[in-house]
């Protein structure tokens, strides 16, 4: 279930997973702001300022976390157009959260909170409302930078932390606008590690951090901070659930994805990923191939349904998971051995990733 964005009408009108290796993921729900039925979140990178976050060598407490990110932390208000049963449309408002990524005003927020967007302002720390404009959206890893023109004195960018240190059980503080309700935070632990939850393209996106922490309706796109106040993920869904709230099973895109895209996107406006055109069964207990698209790398290959991969680029894999964040981890144009059995045998091929289609 994602996270998303409420919407309040301005108007009383009536109103196979092919993803870099195309897997499969179990329906999370996107984090939008719970103010309507259509709730979004937005997501920012903020680096904190003159904060004990950002020099601590120890953990900190869960107030000085929060003290030390707050700045960073906004609440974002997308204006779309909706259908209208009358014709034309009609002007919805969603809200979601975000966080400051860098000192130039760039904002990081989810794809899912901006999509469709008409106009976007966001509104930081002390009050402050200023327009933004969206430098670029990535569906594939549910990921967007937006931007503000602000005060230097208002813009308090937030410290990406390195997520691939994370282990189960360390603390972690969310911060966001879960109904609308600005500036929240909970806290709670890094649940498990290295889940695949679903892009808003339908593409999988690897090694998503679940945590217990509350997150709901308005958290998406606010930042996870670990217990040094630095960012290692963007709050994106929730598992479903009877009541559509938080059950304590929510998922933060990591920060090594953040620093990947983000980057891609504030220097070209898009984001590309490494492609290799199979599907797989994510309840599979190994990485075998469910599925492989016509023209594609793995099609030109040899590889086919029902063949296991067992090796990536020299990586032993053995789940769907595994491969999927071998992909990843790769550039389009790049070569790599894929190894795979099939009727009992071993074979080993050369495959040149392309770039994942839209």
């Amino acid at each position: 279930m994602s996270l998303q964005m409420s919407r309040r009408p301005k108007l009383s009108l009536i109103a196979s997973l092919l993803i870099a290796l195309c897997i499969g993921a179990g329906g999370g729900a996107l984090l939008d702001a719970g103010i309507g039925s259509n709730d979004k979140t937005v997501v920012r990178n903020v680096t904190v300022k003159n904060s004990q976050a950002a020099a601590a060598t120890s953990p900190l407490s869960i107030p000085d976390i929060y003290r030390g990110a707050y700045k960073g932390v906004v609440q974002i208000t997308v204006s779309s157009q909706g259908a209208s049963p009358f014709g034309g449309g009609q002007t919805q408002e969603a809200q979601g959260s975000g966080w400051v990524y860098d000192s130039n005003g760039d904002i990081v927020t989810n794809d899912h909170v901006v999509s469709g967007e008409k106009s976007i302002s966001v509104q930081f720390w002390n009050g402050k409302t200023y327009k933004a404009t969206l430098v670029g959206a990535d569906p594939s890893t549910d990921l967007a930078v937006i931007k503000v023109s602000a005060p230097s004195s208002e813009v308090f960018p937030l410290t990406l932390g390195d997520s691939s240190k994370l282990q189960v059980g360390d603390g972690v503080v969310a911060i966001g606008s879960p109904f609308g309700l600005a500036e929240t935070a909970t806290s709670g632990i890094v649940s498990a590690l290295h889940r695949s939850i679903d892009a808003p393209n339908n593409f999988t996106i690897p090694n998503a951090i679940q945590t217990d922490a509350a997150i709901n309706h308005g958290n998406s796109g606010g930042p996870l901070l670990n217990d040094e106040g630095h960012v290692i993920g963007v709050n994106s869904q929730i598992a479903p659930s009877q009541s559509g709230g938080n059950e304590g099973v929510g998922f933060a895109i990591p920060s090594d994805t953040i620093h990947s895209v983000a980057s891609q996107l504030i220097s070209s406006g898009k984001a590309e990923h490494a492609y290799l055109g199979i599907s797989l069964n994510p309840s599979s207990t190994n990485a075998r191939v469910a599925g492989v698209r016509s023209g594609t790398p793995a099609a030109k290959a040899g590889l086919k349904t029902g063949d296991v991969v067992t090796s990536f680029d020299g990586t032993a894999i053995t789940t769907s998971e595994e491969l999927a964040s071998a992909i990843g981890a790769h550039n389009p144009g790049d070569s790599v051995s894929v190894t795979y059995t099939r009727d009992g045998s071993s074979h080993t091929v050369t495959v040149t990733l392309a770039s994942r289609p839209s």
